[in-house]
């Protein structure tokens, strides 16, 4: 059972992001607020999931939540701002869609840029931890997969509607038979060498 909340004084949003090591796409970020006596048996990190699973709950997320919102950063802005900075960005705009604001912040991982003067806590793998860092994976994940699966429609060839944009075998050989499309990270490397160690 993960826990409801890391503290109880103030407004909690759970911040997580989705697509930070990917080849082509944007990255997805999510804020979740949850009732301060929210609990929901199921709700956990988005990797640890199957698909029908995230999609179920994603539909509970949205309808228990006080407030959720999504925030994406494209290839072309990872490129200039580096991924890093993308990912901090993109938890940024899923706060600033926020339709009631946080007045604390749990981030899964090490490391975050304060947004505005909200204080805010990292925590290392808390999207096994906290039911709103889990609800902003399982929302980011699902709203990026939906966004790459229609992007496979205009780019079949690089298998998106499996990969999502990851560094699969197929993916990097697509890579270096088509070129690159336009929704690819050209900071991301998918060269010969590469293609050769993670074969």
């Amino acid at each position: 059972m993960l826990f409801s909340a890391f503290q109880n004084r103030f407004i909690e949003a759970g911040c997580d992001e989705a697509g930070r090591g990917c080849l082509a796409g944007p990255v997805f970020a999510a804020a979740v607020i949850f009732p301060p006596d929210f609990r929901f048996i199921g709700i956990d990190d988005s990797k640890k999931l199957t698909e029908t699973q995230r999609y179920a709950l994603r539909e509970v997320i949205q309808k228990e939540a006080i407030a959720y919102g999504i925030g994406q950063v494209d290839a072309e802005e990872i490129d200039r701002i580096n991924i890093l900075n993308a990912s901090f960005l993109a938890m940024h705009r899923a706060l600033d869609s926020l339709s009631v604001s946080a007045e604390f912040l749990i981030i899964d991982g090490n490391r975050f840029k304060p947004y505005n003067t909200v204080p805010h806590e990292c925590i290392i793998q808390g999207d096994g931890k906290y039911l709103s860092i889990a609800a902003a994976s399982i929302l980011a994940k699902t709203y990026r997969d939906d966004y790459m699966a229609n992007l496979a429609i205009q780019y079949p060839q690089y298998g998106w509607k499996n990969n999502k944009g990851y560094a699969t075998i197929q993916h990097r050989q697509a890579v270096m038979k088509y070129g690159i499309s336009p929704y690819h990270r050209k900071t991301f490397r998918t060269n010969a060498l590469q293609l050769e160690m993670f074969s």
